[in-house]
Protein backbone atom coordinates (compact mmCIF):
# COMPACT_ATOMS: atom_id res chain seq x y z
CA UNK A 1 0.00 0.00 0.00
CA UNK A 2 1.57 3.56 -0.82
CA UNK A 3 1.19 6.24 1.94
CA UNK A 4 1.13 9.33 -0.67
CA UNK A 5 -0.08 10.00 -4.01
CA UNK A 6 3.31 11.58 -4.69
CA UNK A 7 4.85 8.19 -4.38
CA UNK A 8 2.56 6.41 -6.79
CA UNK A 9 3.28 9.35 -8.93
CA UNK A 10 6.73 8.84 -8.51
CA UNK A 11 6.38 5.04 -9.32
CA UNK A 12 4.44 5.34 -12.40
CA UNK A 13 6.89 8.11 -13.66
CA UNK A 14 9.86 6.11 -13.04
CA UNK A 15 8.10 2.56 -14.48
CA UNK A 16 7.40 4.53 -17.75
CA UNK A 17 10.79 5.68 -18.21
CA UNK A 18 12.85 3.37 -17.17
CA UNK A 19 11.47 0.89 -20.12
CA UNK A 20 14.27 1.68 -22.59
CA UNK A 21 12.28 1.07 -25.80
CA UNK A 22 13.16 3.76 -27.96
CA UNK A 23 10.56 5.24 -29.89
CA UNK A 24 10.18 7.89 -32.17
CA UNK A 25 7.37 9.48 -34.50
CA UNK A 26 7.81 10.14 -38.91
CA UNK A 27 6.83 13.57 -38.43
CA UNK A 28 4.91 12.48 -41.41
CA UNK A 29 1.06 13.42 -41.78
CA UNK A 30 -1.47 10.61 -43.25
CA UNK A 31 -3.41 11.97 -46.30
CA UNK A 32 -6.67 12.38 -45.66
CA UNK A 33 -9.27 10.06 -47.92
CA UNK A 34 -12.67 10.44 -48.30
CA UNK A 35 -14.71 9.22 -45.98
CA UNK A 36 -15.83 5.77 -46.06
CA UNK A 37 -14.94 2.49 -47.32
CA UNK A 38 -13.42 2.70 -51.11
CA UNK A 39 -11.31 -0.41 -53.01
CA UNK A 40 -9.20 2.53 -54.34
CA UNK A 41 -8.13 3.92 -51.46
CA UNK A 42 -4.71 4.89 -50.45
CA UNK A 43 -3.56 2.84 -46.84
CA UNK A 44 -0.03 1.46 -46.04
CA UNK A 45 0.20 -2.29 -44.64
CA UNK A 46 2.12 -2.69 -41.55
CA UNK A 47 3.61 -0.06 -39.56
CA UNK A 48 2.98 3.78 -40.31
CA UNK A 49 2.79 6.96 -37.82
CA UNK A 50 0.51 9.66 -37.81
CA UNK A 51 -0.38 12.93 -36.72
CA UNK A 52 -4.02 14.36 -36.25
CA UNK A 53 -3.78 18.33 -35.19
CA UNK A 54 -6.18 18.48 -31.71
CA UNK A 55 -6.69 21.58 -30.11
CA UNK A 56 -4.13 23.67 -31.61
CA UNK A 57 -1.64 21.01 -31.42
CA UNK A 58 0.28 17.98 -32.97
CA UNK A 59 -0.78 14.96 -31.47
CA UNK A 60 0.70 11.29 -32.48
CA UNK A 61 -0.13 7.83 -32.86
CA UNK A 62 1.48 4.97 -34.12
CA UNK A 63 -1.44 2.55 -36.46
CA UNK A 64 -0.57 -0.87 -37.54
CA UNK A 65 -2.89 -2.36 -40.87
CA UNK A 66 -2.77 -6.13 -41.26
CA UNK A 67 -1.99 -7.48 -44.52
CA UNK A 68 -5.50 -8.89 -44.95
CA UNK A 69 -6.94 -5.43 -44.53
CA UNK A 70 -9.41 -4.74 -47.53
CA UNK A 71 -10.03 -0.93 -47.96
CA UNK A 72 -13.78 -1.70 -48.94
CA UNK A 73 -14.74 -3.91 -45.98
CA UNK A 74 -15.61 -2.21 -42.76
CA UNK A 75 -12.74 -3.65 -40.28
CA UNK A 76 -12.36 -3.80 -36.68
CA UNK A 77 -10.34 -1.01 -34.76
CA UNK A 78 -8.36 -1.02 -31.36
CA UNK A 79 -7.17 1.56 -29.44
CA UNK A 80 -4.21 0.36 -27.05
CA UNK A 81 -3.40 3.37 -24.46
CA UNK A 82 0.06 3.66 -23.04
CA UNK A 83 0.84 4.05 -19.24
CA UNK A 84 2.27 6.82 -17.33
CA UNK A 85 5.36 8.59 -19.22
CA UNK A 86 5.34 5.73 -21.34
CA UNK A 87 4.54 6.02 -24.98
CA UNK A 88 2.85 4.62 -28.09
CA UNK A 89 5.96 2.53 -28.81
CA UNK A 90 6.74 0.85 -25.85
CA UNK A 91 2.62 -0.03 -25.44
CA UNK A 92 3.00 -1.83 -28.67
CA UNK A 93 5.98 -3.66 -27.53
CA UNK A 94 4.31 -4.72 -24.08
CA UNK A 95 0.88 -5.97 -25.77
CA UNK A 96 2.16 -7.32 -28.97
CA UNK A 97 -1.45 -6.78 -30.41
CA UNK A 98 0.00 -6.83 -33.78
CA UNK A 99 0.36 -10.26 -33.97
CA UNK A 100 -3.19 -11.11 -32.64
CA UNK A 101 -4.27 -8.58 -35.65
CA UNK A 102 -2.63 -10.60 -38.02
CA UNK A 103 -4.22 -13.84 -37.29
CA UNK A 104 -8.09 -11.95 -36.90
CA UNK A 105 -7.88 -9.38 -39.68
CA UNK A 106 -8.32 -6.00 -37.51
CA UNK A 107 -6.88 -2.27 -37.27
CA UNK A 108 -4.69 -1.57 -34.20
CA UNK A 109 -3.60 2.19 -33.45
CA UNK A 110 -1.46 3.43 -30.37
CA UNK A 111 -2.45 7.59 -29.68
CA UNK A 112 0.72 8.85 -28.00
CA UNK A 113 -0.54 10.82 -24.64
CA UNK A 114 0.40 14.61 -24.25
CA UNK A 115 2.47 16.23 -21.81
CA UNK A 116 5.88 15.61 -20.31
CA UNK A 117 6.08 12.82 -19.30
CA UNK A 118 3.57 11.41 -21.56
CA UNK A 119 0.16 10.61 -19.97
CA UNK A 120 -3.90 10.67 -20.06
CA UNK A 121 -6.25 12.52 -17.80
CA UNK A 122 -7.92 9.45 -16.91
CA UNK A 123 -9.55 10.66 -13.53
CA UNK A 124 -9.01 13.07 -10.77
CA UNK A 125 -6.16 14.29 -9.32
CA UNK A 126 -5.63 16.37 -6.12
CA UNK A 127 -3.27 18.47 -3.99
CA UNK A 128 0.01 19.27 -5.22
CA UNK A 129 -0.13 17.32 -8.05
CA UNK A 130 -3.01 18.90 -9.68
CA UNK A 131 -0.64 22.00 -10.25
CA UNK A 132 1.94 19.60 -11.60
CA UNK A 133 0.04 17.93 -14.30
CA UNK A 134 -2.21 20.06 -16.59
CA UNK A 135 -5.33 18.51 -17.65
CA UNK A 136 -6.20 18.22 -21.38
CA UNK A 137 -9.04 16.62 -22.27
CA UNK A 138 -8.50 13.62 -23.77
CA UNK A 139 -11.88 12.54 -24.13
CA UNK A 140 -12.06 14.97 -26.98
CA UNK A 141 -8.80 13.78 -28.10
CA UNK A 142 -9.63 10.11 -28.49
CA UNK A 143 -13.32 11.45 -30.38
CA UNK A 144 -11.17 13.40 -32.66
CA UNK A 145 -8.90 10.76 -33.55
CA UNK A 146 -11.94 8.44 -34.28
CA UNK A 147 -13.41 10.80 -36.89
CA UNK A 148 -10.12 11.15 -38.37
CA UNK A 149 -9.38 7.52 -38.47
CA UNK A 150 -12.66 7.06 -40.07
CA UNK A 151 -11.62 9.30 -42.81
CA UNK A 152 -8.06 7.59 -43.59
CA UNK A 153 -9.09 3.97 -43.07
CA UNK A 154 -11.99 1.91 -43.26
CA UNK A 155 -13.88 1.65 -39.83
CA UNK A 156 -16.46 -0.63 -38.78
CA UNK A 157 -18.11 1.64 -36.11
CA UNK A 158 -19.83 -0.94 -34.51
CA UNK A 159 -16.27 -2.42 -33.66
CA UNK A 160 -14.33 -0.14 -32.02
CA UNK A 161 -12.85 -1.41 -28.95
CA UNK A 162 -10.47 0.39 -26.49
CA UNK A 163 -7.92 -0.70 -24.27
CA UNK A 164 -4.85 0.10 -22.19
CA UNK A 165 -2.00 -0.83 -19.43
CA UNK A 166 -1.82 1.35 -16.47
CA UNK A 167 -2.92 4.97 -16.90
CA UNK A 168 -4.52 3.90 -19.84
CA UNK A 169 -6.42 1.33 -19.19
CA UNK A 170 -7.66 4.37 -16.43
CA UNK A 171 -8.47 6.29 -19.71
CA UNK A 172 -10.16 3.25 -21.31
CA UNK A 173 -12.35 3.63 -18.06
CA UNK A 174 -12.68 6.82 -18.65
CA UNK A 175 -13.90 6.12 -21.95
CA UNK A 176 -16.21 3.90 -21.27
CA UNK A 177 -17.73 6.69 -19.20
CA UNK A 178 -17.92 9.13 -21.38
CA UNK A 179 -17.52 7.88 -24.80
CA UNK A 180 -20.00 4.67 -24.76
CA UNK A 181 -21.61 5.90 -28.25
CA UNK A 182 -18.12 5.38 -29.86
CA UNK A 183 -16.28 2.56 -27.97
CA UNK A 184 -18.19 -1.00 -27.89
CA UNK A 185 -16.17 -2.92 -25.07
CA UNK A 186 -13.16 -1.94 -23.17
CA UNK A 187 -9.85 -3.55 -21.67
CA UNK A 188 -7.40 -3.09 -18.89
CA UNK A 189 -4.32 -4.24 -17.68
CA UNK A 190 -2.96 -3.34 -14.42
CA UNK A 191 -5.14 -0.14 -14.31
CA UNK A 192 -4.50 2.47 -12.14
CA UNK A 193 -7.90 3.38 -11.80
CA UNK A 194 -8.89 6.67 -10.35
CA UNK A 195 -12.47 7.27 -8.71
CA UNK A 196 -14.16 9.29 -11.38
CA UNK A 197 -16.34 12.12 -10.80
CA UNK A 198 -19.31 10.82 -12.72
CA UNK A 199 -19.82 7.94 -14.44
CA UNK A 200 -22.99 7.87 -16.49
CA UNK A 201 -22.10 5.94 -20.11
CA UNK A 202 -25.19 5.85 -22.57
CA UNK A 203 -25.36 2.40 -22.31
CA UNK A 204 -23.86 -0.28 -20.82
CA UNK A 205 -20.19 -1.40 -21.61
CA UNK A 206 -18.65 -4.66 -21.65
CA UNK A 207 -15.11 -4.51 -19.61
CA UNK A 208 -12.47 -7.03 -19.35
CA UNK A 209 -9.44 -6.77 -17.23
CA UNK A 210 -6.17 -8.22 -15.77
CA UNK A 211 -4.23 -7.09 -12.49
CA UNK A 212 -1.45 -9.05 -10.72
CA UNK A 213 -1.68 -9.55 -6.88
CA UNK A 214 1.82 -8.43 -6.54
CA UNK A 215 1.35 -5.25 -8.67
CA UNK A 216 3.78 -2.64 -6.92
CA UNK A 217 2.54 0.14 -9.23
CA UNK A 218 -1.48 0.05 -9.44
CA UNK A 219 -1.84 -2.04 -5.96
CA UNK A 220 -4.51 -4.58 -6.42
CA UNK A 221 -5.86 -3.46 -3.02
CA UNK A 222 -5.48 0.11 -4.04
CA UNK A 223 -4.18 3.25 -2.84
CA UNK A 224 -5.26 5.14 0.41
CA UNK A 225 -7.94 7.33 -0.01
CA UNK A 226 -7.43 11.15 0.66
CA UNK A 227 -4.05 11.58 -1.32
CA UNK A 228 -2.91 13.34 -4.75
CA UNK A 229 -3.81 9.79 -6.19
CA UNK A 230 -6.11 7.42 -4.63
CA UNK A 231 -6.34 4.29 -6.69
CA UNK A 232 -9.86 2.33 -6.66
CA UNK A 233 -8.89 -1.64 -5.19
CA UNK A 234 -9.13 -3.67 -8.14
CA UNK A 235 -11.90 -6.14 -7.39
CA UNK A 236 -14.62 -2.66 -6.28
CA UNK A 237 -13.77 -1.59 -9.87
CA UNK A 238 -14.90 -4.28 -11.25
CA UNK A 239 -17.59 -4.79 -9.15
CA UNK A 240 -18.66 -1.00 -9.58
CA UNK A 241 -18.78 -1.92 -13.89
CA UNK A 242 -20.95 -4.58 -12.70
CA UNK A 243 -23.49 -2.19 -11.03
CA UNK A 244 -23.24 0.35 -13.87
CA UNK A 245 -24.07 -2.17 -16.26
CA UNK A 246 -27.06 -4.34 -14.38
CA UNK A 247 -24.90 -7.72 -13.63
CA UNK A 248 -25.80 -9.93 -11.19
CA UNK A 249 -23.98 -8.51 -8.27
CA UNK A 250 -22.16 -12.04 -7.23
CA UNK A 251 -19.57 -13.11 -9.93
CA UNK A 252 -18.70 -16.75 -10.93
CA UNK A 253 -15.37 -17.25 -9.67
CA UNK A 254 -12.98 -20.04 -11.71
CA UNK A 255 -9.49 -21.70 -11.33
CA UNK A 256 -8.19 -21.16 -14.95
CA UNK A 257 -4.66 -22.44 -13.79
CA UNK A 258 -3.30 -22.39 -10.09
CA UNK A 259 -2.52 -18.85 -10.00
CA UNK A 260 -5.26 -16.99 -12.20
CA UNK A 261 -8.58 -16.77 -11.20
CA UNK A 262 -11.19 -15.35 -13.36
CA UNK A 263 -14.69 -13.68 -11.93
CA UNK A 264 -17.16 -13.29 -14.63
CA UNK A 265 -20.37 -11.03 -13.50
CA UNK A 266 -22.79 -11.74 -15.81
CA UNK A 267 -26.79 -11.58 -16.26
CA UNK A 268 -26.15 -7.58 -17.45
CA UNK A 269 -28.27 -5.42 -19.84
CA UNK A 270 -27.40 -5.91 -23.43
CA UNK A 271 -25.08 -8.98 -22.45
CA UNK A 272 -22.19 -6.08 -21.04
CA UNK A 273 -20.67 -9.00 -18.56
CA UNK A 274 -17.40 -7.61 -16.75
CA UNK A 275 -14.44 -10.22 -16.07
CA UNK A 276 -11.56 -9.55 -14.11
CA UNK A 277 -8.26 -12.14 -14.27
CA UNK A 278 -6.64 -12.02 -11.17
CA UNK A 279 -2.62 -13.24 -11.46
CA UNK A 280 -0.97 -14.28 -8.31
CA UNK A 281 2.15 -13.14 -8.59
CA UNK A 282 1.69 -11.42 -11.22
CA UNK A 283 3.16 -7.70 -11.62
CA UNK A 284 2.56 -4.13 -13.66
CA UNK A 285 2.98 -6.40 -16.53
CA UNK A 286 1.49 -7.31 -19.53
CA UNK A 287 0.20 -11.10 -19.42
CA UNK A 288 1.89 -12.86 -22.39
CA UNK A 289 3.49 -9.24 -23.65
CA UNK A 290 6.70 -7.95 -24.27
CA UNK A 291 9.46 -8.00 -21.63
CA UNK A 292 10.02 -5.71 -18.86
CA UNK A 293 12.09 -4.79 -16.53
CA UNK A 294 11.03 -7.57 -13.28
CA UNK A 295 12.91 -5.03 -10.69
CA UNK A 296 10.51 -2.42 -11.93
CA UNK A 297 7.86 -3.94 -12.60
CA UNK A 298 7.63 -7.31 -11.50
CA UNK A 299 7.10 -10.51 -12.79
CA UNK A 300 5.52 -11.24 -16.27
CA UNK A 301 2.71 -14.23 -15.82
CA UNK A 302 3.02 -16.44 -19.61
CA UNK A 303 0.75 -18.68 -18.74
CA UNK A 304 -2.08 -16.39 -20.54
CA UNK A 305 -2.20 -13.94 -23.31
CA UNK A 306 -3.96 -10.50 -22.48
CA UNK A 307 -4.42 -9.48 -25.92
CA UNK A 308 -5.37 -12.77 -27.52
CA UNK A 309 -8.09 -13.16 -24.44
CA UNK A 310 -9.37 -9.61 -24.69
CA UNK A 311 -9.61 -9.79 -28.75
CA UNK A 312 -12.11 -12.76 -28.14
CA UNK A 313 -14.15 -10.29 -25.70
CA UNK A 314 -14.03 -7.67 -27.97
CA UNK A 315 -15.57 -9.94 -30.94
CA UNK A 316 -18.15 -10.97 -29.13
CA UNK A 317 -19.70 -7.41 -27.87
CA UNK A 318 -19.69 -5.49 -31.01
CA UNK A 319 -21.60 -1.99 -30.17
CA UNK A 320 -25.21 -2.43 -29.38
Amino acid sequence: MYKTGIYIFSALALWGMAMGFAFGFSGQEVSAQPAGCYADAAYKVGLDDGVVMFDGRRRTYRVYVPESYDPAQPTPLVLSLHGFASNAGQQMEFSQWNRVADEHNFIVVYPQGAGTPPRWNSGRIGGQLADFIQPTDDVAFIRALLNHLNETLCIDPARVYANGLSNGAGMSSRLACELADRIAAIGGVAGAYTPPDTCEPLRAVPVIAFHGLDDPISPYDGSEAGRDIALLPIEAWAGEWAARNGCDSEPLIEAVTETITRRTFSGCDSGAEVILYSIAGGGHTWPGGGVQPVFISGVVNREINASAIMWDFFAAHPLR
